[in-house]
């Protein structure tokens, strides 16, 4: 099992989405992209993504932090990537790194 951390932005085009809707962006974004996520165990097995601070509505960021497990081996440029190609204007990867 591999740990990518990600730097994101969120600009001034998603700044009335809430954290909610944000995670569900990247969700999509990562399905989209045909990445090797990993899954929790259980009834309702979710993405393995753990995010940093939400932040409220109506605020823009360009630093902001998640880090995503992958169950086979992506490398950080790849996944920077193929991710911005499926994210929404406004979001973007900035930087991806081995954790």
């Amino acid at each position: 099992m591999q740990k990518i951390k990600v730097k994101y932005k969120k600009g001034e085009e998603v700044k009335f989405i809430s954290h909610r809707d944000l995670m569900r962006a990247f969700q999509r974004a990562i399905r989209r992209a045909d990445l090797p996520v990993a899954y929790s165990q259980g009834f309702n097995p979710h993405m393995k993504i753990s995010w940093g601070n939400a932040l409220k509505v109506g605020a823009v960021s360009d630093g902001e932090f998640a880090e995503i497990q992958f169950e086979l081996w992506v490398k950080p440029p790849e996944l920077k990537d193929r991710l911005n190609r499926h994210l929404p204007k406004g979001l973007e990867i900035l930087e991806a790194f081995l954790v």
